[in-house]
């Protein structure tokens, strides 16, 4: 009963050892956002975020303060003049500073919220590509593996053929040969296929899975500009960068003080302590240039957002329309490639009748394999182009998967 136990706490120990495989691009993104040192830094950032719009809905623009102080005209004695004050100072808000530094925050909770969607956007882009890699180098090994099953065959047959006397030494030799660089190919296959799905499972830290889906196509003809996750984050730095414009505008002094103190002194230690209340408000001056130069910053930081906005506008619609044309092209390859298929296909088969029947010799053969080879593995990497440009629009478009 230990026994059987420890068997089973086993292999939970190994099954839960063991990578999860990703069913679909959203899985890895998903779990890839979990693990994401900027992804997981976000939460914190947030929160900071959220404890500015605290602070700017405080009643004062800093905490207030307390203050203490003592006065005696002797020393080290009790004897004499002794005086006690105490004073609590509050900050005030400037005319307009208040609703200023709230907009600031709203705007700094905003830009933080759509750097995080462009980092899913941006994560995203690296699955996608990741994703198709894998497939292209799954499909290379497995064009690889049919082609040294393919020579292994044909070289058996070959020597046979030898040994009987009907084909001559040279054509076994050049069979050996053409075995031995299938091998070769395949052994490289495998160790690409091995590379691309430990790069897809450093980045989403899951195995990709066993089918490689294509992406859908957008539900809309046309994804708005408006809703891209770079256009969302160079908009919310306009709008960052014209908060702080307001709050250098809105403060062009230090904030003011009032001050509420209470005075408790006596002239001698036979006198009573006599008390007195006041109120003290401080006013600073204006910072005068110091203001003008947060001001003429904050300025020159709102121009180059919104210049940067025009040109991010402009390189979107640029990539959206070249992942059209690219997928447009794909298509159209991917046509050709099945023409070419089916006549490679044909050449094959006449060129193994030939050979049966002494018409043609092994070169002629071989040439026709490998070109109905080449033609196979064209026509499927241009699937997984096809598949691959859906993905690569699906980004330019700001669509997560």
């Amino acid at each position: 009963m230990k026994t059987a136990s420890a068997l089973a706490l086993g292999l939970v120990a190994v099954l839960v050892a063991l990578p999860l495989d990703a069913q679909t691009l959203g899985d890895a993104l998903s779990n890839a956002l979990a693990s994401h040192p900027a992804a997981v830094a976000g939460a914190a950032r947030a929160e900071a975020a959220e404890l500015l719009v605290e602070a700017a809905d405080s009643l004062t623009p800093r905490p207030p303060s307390a203050s203490l102080a003592t006065l005696s005209d002797r020393l080290g004695s009790h004897y004499g003049r002794q005086e006690w004050e105490l004073e609590l100072a509050a900050p005030l808000w400037l005319p307009g500073q208040k609703a200023s530094h709230a907009a600031l925050a709203a705007s700094t909770r905003e830009a933080l919220r759509a750097s995080q969607q462009l980092l899913r956007l941006q994560l995203a882009g690296e699955l996608r590509e990741a994703w198709w890699a894998v497939a292209a180098a799954r499909n290379g090994e497995q064009l690889a593996q049919r082609r040294a099953h393919t020579a292994a065959s044909l070289e058996a047959d070959v020597r046979r053929r030898f040994q009987a006397g009907e084909l001559a030494r040279v054509d076994a030799n050049l069979a050996q040969s053409e075995n031995l660089d299938a091998q070769a190919a395949l052994a490289t296959a495998r160790s690409e296929r091995l590379q691309a799905e430990q790069v897809f499972y450093t980045l989403s830290g899951m195995a990709a899975p066993a089918a490689l889906a294509p992406e859908p196509a957008p539900t809309v003809g046309v994804v708005p500009a408006a809703i891209h996750p770079q256009l969302a984050v160079d908009r919310a730095a306009v709008q960052l960068a014209h908060a702080r414009l307001v709050v250098a505008d809105a403060t062009p002094r230090e904030a003011p003080e009032l001050a509420l103190r209470v005075l408790r002194e006596r002239s001698a230690r036979s006198d009573p302590y006599a008390n007195a209340l006041g109120i003290k408000l401080t006013i600073p001056f204006s910072l005068g240039p110091r203001a003008r130069q947060e001001s003429a910053a904050a300025r020159a930081e709102l121009v180059q957002a919104e210049a940067q906005v025009a040109l991010q506008e402009r390189k979107l619609a640029q990539e959206t329309a070249k992942a059209h044309r690219e997928r447009a092209v794909a298509q159209q390859q991917l046509g050709m490639a099945r023409e070419r298929l089916a006549l490679t296909a044909d050449s094959l088969a006449l060129a193994e009748k030939s050979l049966r029947l002494g018409e043609s010799d092994l070169v002629a053969l071989l040439r026709a394999r490998a070109a109905a080879q080449e033609a196979e593995a064209s026509l499927q990497r241009e699937e997984i182009a096809l598949a691959a440009s859906q993905s690569r629009l699906n980004q330019s478009l700001g669509v997560l998967p």
